[in-house]
């Protein structure tokens, strides 16, 4: 063990564990009145000086488990002792030695970042004798000393995460919880709160229980404990768990001129045979059932060859929580896409054709001196999936808003639907449809009551409005009469998502609408986003998966307002070079090239300025 964490605990704790769960029950009673289990009896251990993992559908009981070990709910049956103290009789003992950090952290938006750090240390009891130091240093790793001036709330989302994190560690806790803590950033500001966090492992011996909805972070664990519905599937080391999917995994590329997304649909929409189906790098990857050859999927995958690939977390992820789906007689449910809507089952919105519905010509935004989106060009052709993609404060926001017509353009040409955008954005939008980062409906009105508020203001009436209701209540299996405010995060995804469909636009702008989704859920939304292609819907869409932009037909970067890349995930991909082995690592190779000539150009032209000043 790390000497710094022993130095930590006493004789009876050194070696021992930090977090022990015998039969751990949480109930809460549901929006219908009736009582469910959030955890159903669930026995685990958590090792001192360990990172570990907790990954799980949404409704699986991560941040339940979560907030009983941070001792602010109390168990309703068995036992969890946390750092030696039970839960229940000891809570306040545990919270003096832990630091949790939920999933939506409480920065102080009007304090700066400095005193936002005074304060949680004045919370903490920090000794001021080594507050300087221990600040100095959270603020070099988050690589905000240079911003400490600035009020939280005009930090990007990732700048937030950062200062979250650097507030949590204000002191040195003998156990750090944290809830999904990168949801919502950016690829480079998730590879830095990571740095963060295992350098605090390194160098202090930290004991870390993370839950996470990304499966390459669960990757960088010492043990990964997977839930579903309140239930431990299976807990072990990545290596352990990966030897589950051995001799299942398999690569295929799409047929000429198709879509890796349509091979995609095929081999998901057959859950009897296949596992899990995902596009990467122009092909796709897919999981086969055990008890089906590979010699039986011919007739999905075509013309397409078949080969084996590695083995990953996620592919072991994904055939825990089918095998439990099947255990519990639901697995028909759980295996089809979450809005029933498929390719046979999908409205049509017209034809494609090659047609731009979308037509960007240097557009340009500024907030007085600052530039927000510097003469950015491009176009979106009918029934193309284009990604907006960058990190947080690139300007992409801005762009998709000014697209949306909800924000004017400073200058440049912008058509959306055969409309100028600059001089009718009120006819515009009754073309578009829109679907916001945050749920954005009425969370104190029923299921059909935001539909039918939706679609009377997109100008429905009458019969016409009723029947698109019962029309989209049936391809988003959503239930009327349920109060949206009291819904799981995916099913307000669903209802969001038919809210922005009611009106039956030509165009669908998505806003980050997996952000914080976990795998299976981000399936099931692509599989409608599919469909809806197909049936001729435009769809513009910003996210930080980067691996969702293998769905995309065409994707363009920014970043700091500048279009740094614009093509085919295949051509985004080649002009990353060696470094696009895959989209996420392309994203940064060319985010990050883009910073380094802007950093050299800076300094040249200040070498330049310091020369004539010399002169």
């Amino acid at each position: 063990m790390n000497t710094a964490h022993a130095a930590r605990f006493g004789p009876s704790e050194e070696g021992a564990f930090v977090v022990r769960a015998e039969g751990l029950c949480k109930r809460f009673t549901g929006p219908d009145g009736k009582p469910f289990d959030a955890l159903g009896g669930v026995s685990f251990e958590v090792a001192a000086g360990r990172l570990t993992a907790l990954v799980g559908p949404d409704g699986a009981g991560k941040t339940t488990l979560m907030r009983l070990m941070a001792g602010l709910l109390h168990p309703d049956g068995g036992s969890l002792s946390v750092l030696g103290h039970d839960t229940r009789r000891e809570a306040q003992a545990i919270q003096n030695r832990i630091s949790y950090m939920p999933q939506r952290f409480g920065l102080y938006e009007d304090l700066s970042i400095q005193e936002n750090l005074d304060l949680y240390a004045d919370l903490h009891g920090v000794d001021r004798a080594i507050r300087a130091a221990r600040f100095a240093r959270l603020l070099e790793m988050t690589d905000l000393a240079r911003f400490t001036a600035r009020p939280a709330g005009q930090l990007s989302g990732g700048m937030k995460q950062k200062l979250g994190l650097a507030c949590t560690l204000v002191r040195v806790p003998d156990l750090l919880l944290l809830d999904e803590p990168s949801v919502g950033v950016d690829p480079l500001s998730r590879r830095d709160l990571w740095e963060i966090i295992a350098q605090m492992i390194a160098e202090e011996g930290l004991s870390v229980v993370v839950s996470t909805a990304y499966m390459d972070e669960a990757e960088r664990c010492d043990r990964v404990h997977v839930f579903n519905k309140g239930e431990q599937l299976a807990e072990g080391t990545p290596d352990e768990l990966r030897r589950r999917v051995r001799g299942l995994t398999y690569v295929a590329p799409p047929a000429k001129d198709e879509p890796a997304r349509d091979l995609q649909a095929r081999l998901i929409d057959a859950p009897e045979r296949v596992v899990d189906a995902v596009p990467s790098g122009g092909e796709v990857r897919f999981i086969r059932r055990p008890e089906c050859a590979l010699d039986t999927l011919g007739d999905l995958l075509g013309a397409s060859p078949a080969s084996a690939r590695p083995e990953e977390l996620e592919d072991a992820f994904m055939l825990l929580l089918r095998e439990h789906e099947t255990r519990r007689a639901d697995e028909a449910d759980a295996a089809r896409p979450a809005s029933g809507l498929t390719m046979e089952s999908a409205t049509h919105f017209g034809a494609q054709d090659p047609q731009s519905v979308i037509v960007v010509r240097d557009l340009v935004r500024t907030f007085g001196d600052f530039t927000a989106v510097a003469s950015t060009s491009f176009d979106v052709r009918r029934g193309e999936i284009f990604g907006l993609l960058g990190p947080n404060g690139a300007g992409k926001t801005t762009t998709f808003r000014m697209l949306c017509g909800l924000l004017p353009a400073s200058s440049g040409h912008l058509e959306v639907a055969g409309v100028n955008l600059r001089k009718a954005r009120a006819e515009a939008r009754k073309r578009i449809g829109y679907v916001a980062q945050k749920f954005a409906l009425y969370a104190n009105l029923s299921v059909r009551e935001n539909l039918e508020f939706f679609g009377g203001a997109y100008g429905l009436r009458g019969r016409a409005l009723r029947a698109r209701i019962h029309a989209i209540e049936a391809q988003f299996e959503l239930e009327p009469a349920a109060q949206s405010g009291t819904l799981p995060h995916g099913y307000k995804q669903r209802l969001a998502m038919a809210a922005g469909l009611i009106h039956e636009p030509r165009i669908l702008f998505l806003d980050e609408p997996t952000s914080g989704i976990d795998p299976l859920a981000r399936r099931a939304f692509w599989r409608t986003i599919t469909a809806l292609s197909q049936s001729g819907v435009t769809i513009i869409i910003t996210t930080h998966f980067m691996e969702e932009a293998e769905y995309c037909d065409r994707i363009a970067i920014q970043d700091a307002g500048k279009l740094l890349a614009l093509g085919t995930p295949r051509e985004v991909r080649a002009k990353a070079g060696d470094a696009g082995r895959d989209m996420n690592s392309a994203f940064i190779a060319i985010v990050e090239q883009s910073r380094r000539e802007k950093a050299e150009a800076l300094e040249q032209r200040r070498a330049g300025e310091r020369a004539e000043s010399v002169a």
